[in-house]
This record gives C-alpha cells, structure tokens and sequence, in this order.
C-alpha cells in the first residue's frame, strides 16, 4: 500500500523513503527473532563488517527508520509490526 501511495504521490518523486515501523533492533537481536520465529537450528555467524563489506564501511549498532517523510507525504502509519513481517516473509518461503 505505501509503496503504491508513494508512486501515486508527485512529491515522492525522486526522494529517498523509509518505509517501516519505529522499532529499534541490533542486527543480533534481528537474527536471533528470525532463527527463533523460523525454528531454525542454524548457527549465527558474526564477521567484521570490512569482510562483509570491504574497508572503510561504517555501520550503526542499531537501527531505528525515520518514518517522518513517509507520514508527512501520503500520512503512512505502520500496520505490521516487525514479527508480523518476518511471520510473512517465512510463511511464504515454507510454501
């Protein structure tokens, strides 16, 4: 729904938009509520972010997207909190 908003939205055009909820979460945190939800027994691997991403990248400890754009532009209010997202990506990929 908002993607289509946006694309319908002429002021979006060409602006970079956070679409998501306001939970804050680690990278771990994530993995952990992915291998937890997915009843996976899978191991998780930490590696520094220079051999995921080469030299010189720098990343956050923890993310939190500003969603100020996205409500300002087409009025946007998550609907999904992030379990549910994740419930749907996994529940699609075991069909």
């Amino acid at each position: 729904e908002a993607l289509i908003s946006l694309m319908a939205e002429p002021l979006a055009e060409g602006l970079v938009v956070n679409v998501g909820g306001t939970e804050e979460i680690t990278i771990n945190e994530l993995a952990l509520m992915v291998k937890e939800m997915a009843d996976s027994d899978s191991e998780i691997e930490h590696i520094p972010y220079e051999k995921a991403y080469g030299p010189g990248f720098e990343d956050m400890m923890r993310r939190c997207p500003d969603i100020k754009r996205i409500k300002k532009l087409i009025g946007f209010e998550p609907k999904i909190d992030l379990r549910g997202i994740i419930q749907s990506v996994i529940d699609y990929y075991k069909e």
